[in-house]
């Protein structure tokens, strides 16, 4: 068997394995998890030949040091964190071939929060619940990454590959995403509504896998009593007793006791995925 072997020398800041998630296991209180931008993730499963879904890498902001033993091929799609490989600057968004003892390193973010880095081959790592993704709320077989940690892949042999100008994607940092209404929309005025659909909202702080809380508020807003624990899914829009929304994401609680205002459309969610702290971030209702 040929083998690649991942070494991490640095973990950087937020650095986890994810895959296609565990959908079917919300009635156990288990969130879906998975990558954040799946259609960065997939188009770098694709550059390596691997099927969509396949584990990869998630690094988020400060990118890790990767020592690579074995030879393989390997793609960076997503955030542009400044990749370099033996100190020379590479491609995002296209094919690439590792060699035994080359080191991936990562500097300054241009553009989005998160990076995906595939390597071509099967991730010889456990699963739980059918799903190799971390969770960083409870143990999984591979939570966020430290220094020391190590990855094996059997390797196969894509062909080379580059994702079309289509294909790829350039994160701004202000970004406007479509809605549907959620199901406690008619508990809030008109007024309320309209500062929620016609004003920028800052990402604050508060952003995480879990989800983004938006540094604005909606004012003279009147909370009512809080309702019994209901469904949310990732892109659910909740409204906290300070009238402070909050975008859940992948790896958020599966119910929640906040009103749902609006629901983000799937198709939008790999966007809202790339938003760091300081992005601005507009609803349009559909």
């Amino acid at each position: 068997m040929s083998k690649l072997t991942l070494h991490i020398n640095k973990p950087g800041l937020q650095t986890t394995i994810q895959d296609k998630g565990r959908k079917g296991q919300q009635h156990l209180g288990v969130p879906f998890g998975g990558p954040m931008d799946e259609k960065s993730a997939d188009g770098a499963n694709w550059l390596v030949g691997n099927k969509a879904g396949s584990a990869l890498l998630e690094m988020t902001l400060i990118g890790p040091e990767i020592e690579f033993q074995g030879n393989g091929f390997i793609a960076i799609t997503g955030a542009n964190l400044s990749p370099q490989i033996n100190n020379k600057e590479v491609a995002l968004n296209k094919t690439l071939t590792i060699s035994d003892g080359d080191i991936l390193t990562f500097g300054a973010c241009k553009y989005g929060c998160r990076s995906y880095l595939a390597v071509g081959g099967e991730w010889l790592v456990p699963d739980w619940l059918q799903s190799v993704s971390a969770y960083s709320n409870i143990f999984t077989p591979h939570s966020i990454f430290k220094k020391g940690d190590t990855i094996d892949i059997k390797i196969t042999r894509p062909s080379l590959k580059q994702l079309s100008a289509s294909q790829s994607m350039i994160f701004p940092q202000e970004v406007r995403v479509r809605v549907t209404k959620g199901p406690e929309i008619n508990q809030f005025s008109k007024n309320e509504l309209n500062q929620l659909l016609q004003y920028g909202h800052l990402v604050s702080k508060e952003a995480s896998r879990m989800g983004y809380r938006l540094s604005t508020k909606l004012r003279n807003y009147t909370s009512q009593s809080e309702l019994i624990s209901s469904g949310i899914i990732p892109g659910t829009i909740q409204i906290t007793n300070e009238g402070q929304p909050i975008i859940l994401m992948k790896d958020a609680q599966t119910t929640g006791g906040y009103p749902r205002i609006a629901t983000i459309i799937k198709e939008d969610l790999n966007i809202v995925g790339q938003l760091k702290p300081g992005d601005t971030i507009w609803f349009a209702l559909i």
